[in-house]
């Protein structure tokens, strides 16, 4: 039955070697600005690359501030800091997600709260969220605090699912009329937008991942995202170990992190930066070409993007019959040389968020069983 398939991939790709679920794609530009940055000797963080990525993604983003650190983790335990999360507050998330979206919540030591997903977006449903709220908040001054435990509810971080745009704007209201600030998890989500408007700019702040299966990419590498010049002073000052400028003195003011962007990285990210529109157009083609071919088959749904909605197409994503035909079709692509991956586990089946407080999760459990994600690496001279 998946023999199709298989060769469907093949051939998109025209090679008979491994096919990995999403590798980088690189060109000449990307090795020139690499060597520029080498050659000025420049590679740390601190370098006219840096300075010109965060521009330019700011400019492309329409957002008013980026500053760019190491990774998308980084990024996102900074903004929660900056969002005035605290020791023992609770930040609603969604349980279907990389653990990072997680882990950036407890090493704020705060506790993440699970809310169920929507089948429409794969990202936090907003119904499930304004239940949750309803039903288990109060709002005690400016603050939401939870019934049961007394514990303030500090933020809610929705995530755009394998770079399907979640229903951010229904989030962010609800969120609104709680005084809750939002932290968009756009990691996946680089030139995802909804009504032209990109992920990562609803919020209060967002973040990207420029990982090595990202997008674009440059090795690590992540970005912060404001329109709030103060967050973002903060954010700089917080990511270069919170360092006072002076031309020679070393003063830091308060405990910081040593998570700026190297230069090195930066000239990489740069150079894919300028190709993002291409390569965002051929992934679109592909997953055009996967929708087809699932149309015509007699298995398999094509998760596809919303009207009004526009999808990076990160990676592309099918829903199986059940967990048997997920299985043995995982089984049988990978066997054949094709990468193919099921969703994460999902974050309260993780020993160390077992105990923490969930909703009710049908619709994360029932796509858990069924998501496979297949090959969605942008091609190169295609």
């Amino acid at each position: 039955m998946f023999d199709d398939l298989i060769e469907f991939i093949r051939g998109w790709y025209q090679t008979r070697d491994f096919i990995p679920l999403h590798e980088p794609r690189f060109k000449e530009i990307d090795k020139k600005y690499v060597l520029d940055a080498i050659d000025s000797t420049f590679v740390s963080s601190v370098g006219e690359y840096v300075n010109r990525f965060e521009k330019n993604l700011a400019s492309y983003l329409g957002a008013d501030h980026v500053i760019a650190i190491v990774n998308g983790t980084t990024a996102l335990q900074v903004t929660l800091k900056l969002a005035g999360v605290c020791s023992g507050d609770e930040v609603i998330t969604q349980p279907l997600t990389f653990v990072a979206t997680a882990n950036a919540i407890a090493q704020n030591n705060a506790d993440p709260v699970f809310v169920d997903v929507s089948l429409k977006t794969l990202g936090l449903c907003p119904d499930a969220l304004e239940k949750f709220l309803s039903q288990r908040t109060i709002r005690k001054g400016d603050k939401t605090v939870n019934k049961v435990t007394g514990r303030p509810v500090s933020a809610i971080v929705p995530m755009h699912t394998f770079g399907h745009p979640c229903e951010i704007k229904k989030i962010t209201d609800l969120a609104e009329d709680w005084n809750i600030p939002v932290i968009e998890d756009a990691a996946e989500a680089l030139g995802s937008s909804i009504g032209g408007k990109f992920c990562g700019t609803f919020g209060k702040m967002g973040i990207l991942s420029f990982n090595g299966n990202k997008t674009i990419t440059c090795g690590g590498g992540g970005a912060i995202i404001t329109n709030d010049q103060e967050i973002a002073i903060r954010a700089k000052h917080l990511t270069t170990t919170a360092k006072i400028d002076h031309p020679w003195k070393f003063i830091h003011d308060e405990i910081g992190y040593n998570y700026r962007m190297p230069n090195l990285n930066a000239a990489l990210a740069c150079a894919q930066l300028e190709q993002l529109d291409e390569i965002l157009k051929d992934k679109r083609k592909l997953s055009m070409a996967y929708e087809n071919f699932f149309k015509a088959s007699q298995w398999g749904q094509f998760f596809n993007e919303l009207k009004g909605y526009t999808s990076n197409f990160w990676l592309n994503t099918i829903m199986t019959s059940d967990k048997k035909q997920r299985d043995d079709l995982l089984e049988k692509t990978n066997e054949a040389g094709i990468m193919t991956r099921p969703a994460w586990q999902l974050m309260p089946d993780l020993r160390m968020y077992k105990n923490c407080q969930k909703g009710d999760l049908k619709n994360a459990r029932w796509l858990a069983d069924r998501i496979v994600n297949l090959p969605s690496s942008a091609r190169i001279n295609v």
